[in-house]
Parts: structure tokens; C-alpha cells; sequence
């Protein structure tokens, strides 16, 4: 099962994998579909986005007589994926305190329920 994310999460995901290496369009959107549900549809307004708010530059590289166009991070994006990082580990701390709950807490919680 896949799960819908936020503008910020899917940023975020963009970014990291292209920390990682470069991409061009279309590999870009098979990676993350690895993860989360997403169309090249979807993608190609992200990744025009992300440009202009400068956190990717693109070049082109020629591909079997056609060019293909590159995503590469900058520096500001860098330091964009270190801010959305520090929100996701936030929010699934929270999250955590939901879905993994404190054994202790737990056993009060439930010695209070049958008291």
C-alpha cells in the first residue's frame, strides 16, 4: 500500500534522490513510484517548480539522437532537503508517539481503565 503525501514530503523526496545522483524526467518518476503513488503527470510541475524556486538546475545529455534533460540539485536545494528531513523525522516522531506507544504508559493507561 502506498500513501498519499504532502507537497512538502514529496519536495522532499524529489530532492533527496537527487542528492543521491542526478535523474532524468522519466527515471526520476520510476524511482519514486518505488515509494509513493506519483504520474510523470504530476512530476514535470514539481520538478518545474523546484527549478524555479532554484533547487534544481537541469542540463541536457543526448540520448540515442535526442537530448534528455537532467535534474541535478543545487546548494539551495540542499539545504531545502535538510529542512524538510528535520519537518518528516518531526512528524513521524509524533506520529510514533501514536502508533508505537510507550509500554509504561500502556500499562497505566490500561490499570486505569479497569480500576
Amino acid at each position: 500500500m502506498k500513501i498519499q503525501v504532502t507537497a512538502d514530503l514529496l519536495d522532499g523526496l524529489v530532492l533527496a534522490l537527487l542528492n543521491r545522483e542526478d535523474y532524468y524526467g522519466y527515471a526520476l518518476t520510476q524511482e519514486m513510484q518505488k515509494a509513493i503513488l506519483i504520474s510523470e503527470s504530476t512530476m514535470y510541475p514539481v520538478l518545474r517548480r523546484l527549478k524555479k524556486e532554484g533547487y534544481l538546475t537541469t542540463y541536457d545529455q543526448p540520448f540515442k539522437g535526442k537530448n534528455r534533460r537532467y535534474y541535478q540539485i543545487t546548494s539551495d536545494g540542499e539545504q531545502h532537503l535538510e529542512q524538510v528531513y528535520k519537518m518528516w523525522t518531526d512528524y513521524k516522531e509524533s506520529l510514533d508517539q501514536v502508533f508505537i506507544p510507550d509500554k509504561e504508559h500502556d500499562l497505566t493507561h490500561k490499570n486505569d481503565i479497569e480500576a
